[in-house]
This record gives structure tokens, C-alpha cells and sequence, in this order.
């Protein structure tokens, strides 16, 4: 089992700079993988970025060359540093933790989530 809190939303202005938290307890070791998906009102969630055990990114193509993920060494906690924020930026964001990838037999798990507003 893995447990995730996600911290850092709040409200910025177009333009401005955001770093979210995803701190994760209980079998870190096991994490395959961890990502980052967002949710706009009326939309579905949508993935952002996503980062391997072996450190390899991957992005939306809405975020490329604006937002950052990373990790330190023990995976924990991760982080999502957002540049450049737009408007349609705004949404719920969600972490997310994958294990048993190469078994089979994947888990998933997420946070709760953490509101992220763009408006001036």
C-alpha cells in the first residue's frame, strides 16, 4: 500500500510560478513509477507528466518547456515545478503511484488533491 499527500496549489497569476509536493508513505520501494494528472471543471483528468524509477520524464504536449517533474533519490517526495502558468492551467492536481509494473499486476494510487488557479 502507498499513501500520497499532495501540497503547493493555491492561486497565481498568469505568468507566475508554482511548485507542487507529492510526499508518499508506506512501500515507497515498490513504486514503479509516478505522474502527475490534473482535472478542469467539466473535464476529465488529463496526465501532465510522468517520471520512471530510472528518472526518464514525459510530458503533456500543454505543459512542454513550462513544467518540470522530478524526484530525489529515494522517490520521495516528487515534485512539479510549474513555470509560466496560463489560465487553463487551473484544475485539481492529482499524484499518482503505479507499482507491480513489471509483475503484471499493476496497482494504482493517488492523492487527494491539490487546487492550482490561475487568474489575476
Amino acid at each position: 500500500q502507498v499513501q500520497l499527500v499532495e501540497s503547493g496549489g493555491g492561486l497565481v497569476q498568469p505568468g507566475g510560478s508554482l511548485r507542487l509536493s507529492c510526499a508518499a508513505s508506506g512501500s515507497i520501494s515498490s513504486i514503479n513509477s509516478m505522474s502527475w494528472y490534473r482535472q478542469a471543471p467539466g473535464k476529465q483528468r488529463e496526465l501532465v507528466a510522468t517520471i520512471t524509477s530510472m528518472g526518464n520524464t514525459a510530458y503533456a504536449d500543454s505543459v512542454k518547456g513550462r513544467f518540470t517533474i522530478s524526484r530525489d533519490n529515494a522517490k520521495n517526495p516528487m515534485f512539479l515545478q510549474m513555470n509560466s502558468l496560463k489560465p487553463e492551467d487551473t484544475a485539481v492536481y492529482y499524484c499518482k503511484a503505479t507499482t507491480g509494473q513489471y509483475t503484471g499486476r499493476p496497482a494504482y494510487y493517488w492523492g487527494q488533491g491539490t487546487q492550482v488557479t490561475v487568474s489575476s
